[in-house]
């Protein structure tokens, strides 16, 4: 049993990796202050003795009590609308959040897991993208404060691994999908499926033809694990690598719904990638892993649980 703790615990993710690492048998500490996680994604939690939720802001001095056996840093906006509503707060948690979170680390010993994003990849040159592909990011646009944090978390990471000789993990997650997604967090798939129960329109950004990779939840966790308990050091892509266009999505969302909703053509925002899929040969040859859940599947069971949450 390991000590476990997760900054963003009641995220999306973080929340999905509470319930996964507690389900093995480990010990589970989150912290999040609740700017886009949500209590209600976590309190099912709150009566297991292995269980321990810290409200606080870890882009401020952290300090968790007792043994520490691995740290993992999920702590982030993580969505364009959330980043792009909280800019410093996410430049913060990229830099001063993974500091502190490393310094917890490195005085307890323990291994730290980084959760990056295929967004260090920007509006790749290069398709699919492999890990050794440097990005093509623009540091001054509006989605930079979102890009630029996790690039440079990935270096302060492996700062830390070279010169303190930190155990340390980095993964780079490609959207991910599934229950326990905000109804108003911009993400495409949650946008649509909203939209559709409702009877609105689905709103396409661009012509519908950039691509997106969707990974459904319970997928993208168990890569998470492999990864935690493998012995790589250097970036994984964890993400599903078959590839679709938004507008496919929109057809399925709108089948799987059977919703009578249209669909509605909005400007491409400023940097918005136009493809995206990530070459998993890494994750395949070094983890064993790559995702089981088909978009059809996954987008089934993630309108099942908007159905529930959803007024319409």
């Amino acid at each position: 049993m390991a000590r476990i703790v997760i900054t963003g615990g009641a995220g999306f993710l973080g929340s999905h990796l509470c319930d996964l690492l507690l389900g093995r048998g480990d010990e589970v500490v989150a912290i999040d202050n609740l700017s886009t996680g949500d209590i209600s994604n976590i309190e099912h939690l709150f009566g297991r003795k292995e269980f321990t939720f810290s409200p606080r802001d870890v882009s401020d001095f952290i300090w968790v009590p007792g043994d520490v056996d691995v740290v993992m840093h999920f702590a982030s906006p993580a969505s364009p609308v959330d980043y792009l509503e909280k800019p410093i707060q996410t430049l913060k948690v990229g830099s001063l959040g993974t500091h502190n979170s490393l310094g917890l680390a490195k005085e307890k010993g323990a291994k730290f897991f980084i959760a990056s994003t295929s967004e260090v990849y920007g509006d790749p040159h290069v398709h699919p993208q492999t890990e050794d592909y440097w990005g093509n990011v623009n540091p001054v646009g509006p989605r930079g404060v979102y890009d630029e944090a996790k690039r440079f978390s990935e270096a302060i990471t492996m700062a830390y691994h070279r010169y303190h000789g930190l155990d340390t993990r980095i993964v780079r997650i490609f959207n991910t999908y599934g229950p326990r997604m905000r109804a108003n967090d911009g993400r495409v798939v949650s946008n649509f499926i909203v939209q559709a129960l409702r009877g609105e329109p689905l709103t396409i950004y661009g012509d519908g033809t950039q691509t997106r990779s969707f990974c459904y939840v319970d997928d993208e966790v168990n890569g998470l694990i492999a990864l935690l308990d493998s012995d790589e050091n250097d970036p994984v892509n964890i993400g599903n690598p078959n590839e679709f266009t938004v507008k496919e999505l929109a057809d399925i969302v709108v089948e799987t719904t059977g919703s009578s909703s249209t669909v509605e053509m909005h400007p491409l925002p400023t940097d918005d990638p136009t493809q995206r899929r990530p070459d998993i040969t890494r994750a395949r040859k070094i983890l064993g892993w790559e995702p089981q859940i088909q978009l059809r599947e996954g987008v089934a069971r993630t309108v099942d649980y908007f159905k529930t949450v959803v007024d319409h």
